[in-house]
């Protein structure tokens, strides 16, 4: 990606980008990701009900996403020392710095099924 005239070279945990949008999406590009976010903006959530609020996805992929989330250092995980183990996701600093792009993706998500789907609350 060329920017004030200068190829501009990311390099961010052993990967190289050439473009902040390839890391941005790279990061937040996949299918659950930002699901995961929104339903985390204003709750801190348990494995159990992120499951309930994910309708359609599975159990592998769900613990799969939440490691690449927390391993990003987007989301924040707490696990506590009771039986049976309770844990509970939350949004960290950096998933919280996300919020409007989440938002925003859900209003035109929710504009666009309006105008081209059938929208149904």
């Amino acid at each position: 990606m060329l920017k004030n005239n200068e190829n501009v070279v990311i390099k961010l945990n052993g990967k190289t980008y050439f473009c902040p949008v390839e890391v941005t999406m790279d990061i937040i590009g996949g299918k659950w990701t930002a699901p995961i976010l929104w339903y985390l903006i204003e709750n801190t959530l348990r494995y159990s009900e992120l499951k309930r609020l994910l309708v359609t996805i599975s159990e592998r992929m769900l613990i799969k996403e939440l490691k690449a989330l927390e391993k990003h250092g987007l989301i924040e995980r707490k696990a506590y020392p009771v039986v049976p183990p309770k844990v509970e996701y939350s949004l960290s600093e950096a998933g919280k710095s996300l919020t409007p792009l989440v938002q925003l993706i859900s209003r035109w998500g929710e504009e666009f099924s309006k105008d081209h789907g059938e929208y149904v609350k």
